[in-house]
């Protein structure tokens, strides 16, 4: 007879969460939020970088994006026109020789970054400051008394955590720190904007790919696109020097706020991956028939819900190149929509453009000490296509911060704005 099976059983216990005291709570460790936590850390205040995912560095690391977008002026001799953390990563990651320095695309300068050196820095770059990092834990609860937030509720598989603080910061992307505290936010009115699965190839002919003009590329792509189940007609390549690696940006995929439909959004976006090197392979033989997938990034978003701040930036604003009585950053990248599903929109700007993002359009008009950083801030669609990449995503990052520990106790609403400006300097007026 076999021996009897013994199971044990048991029943868990509910426990309180535990809790973390911090100054300053970040959420969201994409690099809006790593700026704004490695700024707080770097002053004194005792901060956390909250976010959802096991790794810090959000889409920058996670999406493999791959290019520093709106990091310098345009024109011929384009000059940085953000600096704190980016400055620091222009400098290691080159030092490292992880960066390449494209000139004249958008009529500015792009850099292609290698994206594990970029997390690599970023985990460095937070422990040296001595920022908590608190990873794997996901948003579901915010205390709110009034117009001040007083925690954040998260879960992680280890357990509840409460997060008490003086000062937050939403970088989250979706403005979920908003949204769970029941604060005003805006959504795309006109539809879907949408999203990227970027991928990397490699088994590239990289000398080969490089010789392929662009015209020729973009005039390939528009006629041979429907052939190959591509629901995007444009996009770009970039091969990487030197190596046999290219990077693949040629897919749109909406970016829905329900759960299950994310869901489904991601399994589409990897078909049209698939699809995108079906393509390459069938169309540019000579540099990519030996190509393979060498990873296909996390969903790439750029645009899903944001703050109602205290003003919100505007598409004129941006065209015109205003500089508000507030401004806390600066940026020359062009208006970028992704609003059609065939192609996305670019309107590119002169050499001697600049516009600005006002901290009216961090601090949210019904909070007192909730300020936004990175793609979340306020703005109307055509201008936060352009003020979302990630030098402004810097830039504002640090802008929270400053004004954070300006405000201390008291109200982001109420700080002496020429204090917080003098503390951005070389984000606003730096040439050189």
């Amino acid at each position: 007879m076999a021996a009897a099976v013994e199971i044990a059983t048991r029943i868990a216990r509910i426990e309180a969460p535990a809790t973390l005291k911090v100054d300053i709570a970040v959420l969201g460790a994409g690099i809006a939020g790593v700026s704004a936590a490695i700024e707080a850390a770097r002053l004194g205040r005792r901060t956390a970088l909250i976010d959802g995912a096991p790794v810090l560095g959000g889409q920058a690391v996670g999406a493999q994006i791959g290019t520093f977008c709106g990091f310098y002026s345009n024109g011929p001799k384009p000059y940085p026109v953000t600096y704190g953390i980016a400055a620091e990563i222009l400098r290691d990651l080159g030092a490292g020789g992880h960066l390449n320095f494209i000139d004249g695309r958008r009529r500015t300068r792009i850099v292609q970054y290698d994206d594990l050196a970029l997390g690599r820095w970023i985990e460095r770059a937070v422990a040296e400051a001595g920022v908590v990092p608190v990873t794997g834990a996901v948003l579901t609860g915010v205390v709110r008394h009034g117009r001040r937030i007083e925690a954040l509720e998260l879960a992680t598989r280890y357990g509840s955590l409460r997060v008490l603080a003086h000062g937050f910061v939403d970088a989250s992307g979706d403005a979920a720190l908003a949204h769970t505290a029941q604060l005003s936010c805006r959504e795309p009115a006109g539809g879907p904007l949408f999203g990227s699965q970027m991928l990397v190839l490699e088994g590239v002919d990289g000398e080969a790919a490089r010789r392929i003009a662009r015209a020729e590329f973009d005039a390939r792509l528009r006629d041979r696109a429907q052939a190959h189940g591509l629901v995007r007609r444009d996009g770009f390549a970039f091969p990487v020097p030197g190596r046999d690696v290219a990077l693949l940006n040629m897919t749109h995929t909406e970016t829905p706020l329900d759960p299950v439909a994310a869901a489904r959004a991601q399994l589409a976006g990897r078909d049209q991956a698939d699809r995108v090197l079906a393509f390459m392979r069938a169309e540019f033989p000579h540099a990519y028939g030996r190509a393979r997938v060498r990873s296909y990034g996390l969903p790439g978003i750029r645009m899903t819900r944001w703050i109602v701040g205290r003003h919100q930036l505007t598409d004129a604003e941006v065209r015109a190149g205003h500089r508000h009585a507030d401004a806390v950053a600066r940026c020359s990248w062009p208006i970028e929509l992704h609003h059609r599903a065939e192609e996305g929109f670019w309107e590119e700007f002169g050499d001697d453009h600049m516009h600005y993002v006002p901290l009216g359009s961090l601090v949210h008009a019904e909070a007192d000490n909730l300020a936004a950083a990175g793609r979340c801030i306020d703005g109307q669609p055509g201008a936060l296509s352009s003020v979302r990449v990630m030098g402004p995503c810097i830039a504002t990052g640090a802008a929270a911060a400053h004004a954070l520990v300006l405000a201390g106790a008291g109200s982001l609403h109420q700080i002496d704005v020429a204090a917080l400006q003098a503390r951005l300097r070389d984000n606003l007026e730096r040439t050189g």
